[in-house]
């Protein structure tokens, strides 16, 4: 790289900083988390800038976009995360794996931070703790070619401190390894995947809760991350999931996500129609 390249690239990531233009995007997540106070998040798998703002005006304090098990590639991430931020929406990515470049490359984006999954070991999560931050805490290469342009004064010191990386337990292995996992340096929370859990458990998808022995597997995992000190979260299909293990003590939820409310509300609508029709079919007869 010759000089001038380089005073561009720096020119690049100090951006968002020069003249305070920019508006101050940076680290919104680690805000709402340092509150300690109950946070709902929806969740993308749609590929769609339309459905991510849709979500983001809808008033959940998180958003994140899938990239594991939703329809969404790089770029439709970069896309959803624009549109996610023109909403002032605090957002997570997460990774299709524990590996070093899709973290980094959902960070480079511009996310708030990563939500791994499959994490079993305290090995992992800390592989997945390095791949998120700069030395000295980590191996994260230099680059934040978004990230710079939303956050003022970006730098590895404050990226370090502001991002969060969230690890899934949601496997027996995962459960077994908890302490280990919950106390691994630059841990910020733990979700957890009860469908998942209950697979690697019963070899069966269940309505999570459902069974006693995935509720001590989920209750095992809720008092490890109070012992550690860090935020336990956990998926919730429904409201009346959330409500119940907020009574437990959970604060982080994902709670169903879009697909699952489109077509929930389209069955609803249309069977309402349908027996409006047949309503006023009979009616109409008499």
């Amino acid at each position: 790289m010759n000089e001038r390249d380089g005073s561009e690239q720096a020119s690049l990531y100090e951006a968002s900083s020069a003249g305070g233009e920019q508006p101050a995007q940076a680290f919104r997540l680690r805000e709402l988390w340092d509150r300690r106070q109950p946070m709902i998040g929806g969740w993308l798998s749609i590929p769609s800038t339309l459905s991510a703002e849709v979500m983001a005006a809808t008033g959940f304090d998180w958003v994140c976009i899938d990239t594991q098990h939703g329809l969404i590639g790089y770029e439709a991430m970069t896309a959803m995360l624009q549109a996610l931020d023109a909403r002032g929406a605090p957002t997570f990515v997460r990774v299709p794996w524990n590996e070093p470049s899709s973290i980094q490359k959902a960070l480079d984006a511009g996310a708030d931070g990563v939500i791994v999954p499959m994490v079993g070991s305290a090995a992992e999560a800390e592989a997945a703790v390095r791949a998120c931050r700069y030395p000295p805490l980590g191996y994260r290469s230099w680059g934040p070619v978004r990230a710079s342009l939303r956050t003022p004064g970006y730098d590895p010191e404050t990226a370090n401190r502001g991002l969060l990386c969230v690890v899934m337990v949601e496997t027996v292995e995962g459960v077994e390894h908890v302490d280990e996992i919950a106390s691994t340096a630059g841990v910020d929370g733990i979700l957890i995947g009860p469908w998942d859990l209950s697979l690697s458990s019963t070899h069966g998808v269940e309505t999570p809760g459902d069974k006693e022995s995935d509720l001590e597997l989920i209750e095992t995992v809720l008092a490890a991350c109070e012992r550690h000190g860090i935020v336990a979260g956990i998926a919730s299909p429904t409201a009346a999931h959330l409500i119940r293990w907020a009574g437990m003590g959970f604060r982080f939820f994902q709670l169903s996500g879009d697909v699952p409310f489109l077509s929930g509300a389209a069955r609803s609508t249309l069977a309402q129609a349908r027996a409006g029709l047949r309503e006023s079919a009979v009616v109409g007869e008499g």
